[in-house]
C-alpha cells in the first residue's frame, strides 16, 4: 500500500464488519464504520463511527457526504450490513419481507448510489458488496434471504459494467459458512406454521423458533475472511466480479450451477456441454 485509503464499512459492530474494520485499520487505512447501536469497536485516531440505519436513503446519503467532506475522498465502500431470515416463503409476513428487502437489498443500493458520483469524480474507487454463496443457489427456509442477495448480485453486476469506464471496481464477495453470530443475533425468524416442522427438523435439527442457542456453527473465521477481502481490494489487477471466500464456497457454487444447468438441459434446445 502506497498511501492510506478512506473506507466506509456498514454493519461494522459485529461479525465480518467488525473484523473488516480491524483489518483495514491494521493495514493503515482510515475507516468510517457505521453501526445501528451498541458496539465495542476500538478507539483509534483513524476510526470514525457513525450511527446509520441503511434502510434510510437520506441517512445513507448523509453518511457518504459526511465522509467525503471530512476526508476529501472515498476509496472503498463495503456494503456489509444485513441479516438472515429463517422461514418458508408462505410463513413470511409483509413486515418480514419489507424489512429484509429494505436492509439487505435497498440499503446497499442507496449507499452505492450515493458513493458512485464521488468515485466517478475521483476517477477511482471500489464498491465491495458482501453477498453469499446463497446468491448462486437457494435453500428451503432461506428464500427471502436468498432473494435479497440475488437482487444485490443482479444490480451489482449491471452496475459493474456501467461504472467500469469511470475507473470504479465492483466486487461481489461470496462467502460460504462464516464463524460469526450470523445464525444467532443476526438471524430473524418468521412465525412458524406447523406444516413446515418436518422441513425445520431436517434442515436445522429442531422445530423451535427461534432455535435454541448452541455451539458455534463453524466455518471460516471472520478475521480470515476479512484478510482475503483486503487482499482482493489491494490487488488492482484482480478483476474478478465474484470472489469466493472459504474452503467450502467453491464446492457449494459448483453444485448450485450444476443443478441449474441440469434444469435448463431439460429443454431440448439447450446446447449440450
Amino acid at each position: 500500500m502506497t498511501s492510506p485509503q478512506i473506507w466506509i464499512i456498514t454493519g461494522a459492530g459485529r461479525g465480518l464488519g467488525r473484523a473488516l474494520t480491524h483489518a483495514a485499520l491494521d493495514a493503515g487505512h482510515v475507516v468510517v464504520a457505521t453501526v445501528r447501536g451498541d458496539h465495542d469497536l476500538p478507539d483509534d485516531d483513524r476510526l470514525t463511527i457513525l450511527t446509520l440505519d441503511v434502510r434510510d436513503r437520506g441517512a445513507a446519503h448523509d453518511a457518504v457526504r459526511i465522509t467525503a467532506d471530512r476526508f476529501g475522498r472515498i476509496d472503498v465502500l463495503v456494503n456489509n450490513a444485513g441479516y438472515g431470515l429463517i422461514g418458508a416463503v408462505e410463513e413470511a409476513s409483509e413486515e418480514d419481507a419489507r424489512a429484509i428487502v429494505d436492509t439487505n437489498l435497498l440499503g446497499p443500493l442507496w449507499l452505492s448510489q450515493a458513493v458512485i458520483p464521488i468515485m466517478r469524480r475521483q476517477g477511482s474507487g471500489h464498491v465491495v458488496q458482501i453477498s453469499t454463496v446463497g446468491a448462486v443457489g437457494t435453500m428451503p427456509m432461506l428464500g427471502l434471504y436468498n432473494s435479497t442477495k440475488w437482487g444485490l448480485e443482479g444490480f451489482s453486476e449491471a452496475m459493474a459494467a456501467e461504472v467500469d469506464r469511470f475507473g470504479i471496481r465492483v466486487s461481489l464477495i461470496e462467502p460460504g459458512a462464516l464463524d460469526t453470530a450470523w445464525s444467532g443475533k443476526s438471524m430473524r425468524f418468521a412465525s412458524p406454521e406447523p406444516v413446515y416442522d418436518d422441513h425445520r427438523t431436517e434442515l436445522f435439527g429442531t422445530t423451535e423458533v427461534p432455535w435454541p442457542a448452541g455451539e458455534p456453527a463453524g466455518g471460516t473465521a471472520p478475521e480470515e475472511a476479512a484478510a482475503a477481502i483486503l487482499d482482493h481490494v489491494a490487488a488492482a489487477d484482480d478483476r474478478r466480479l465474484r470472489v469466493l471466500i472459504g474452503d467450502d464456497a467453491p464446492g457449494q457454487v459448483a453444485a448450485a450451477l450444476d443443478l441449474r444447468r441440469q434444469d435448463y438441459a431439460r429443454d431440448p434446445r439447450f446446447p449440450a456441454v
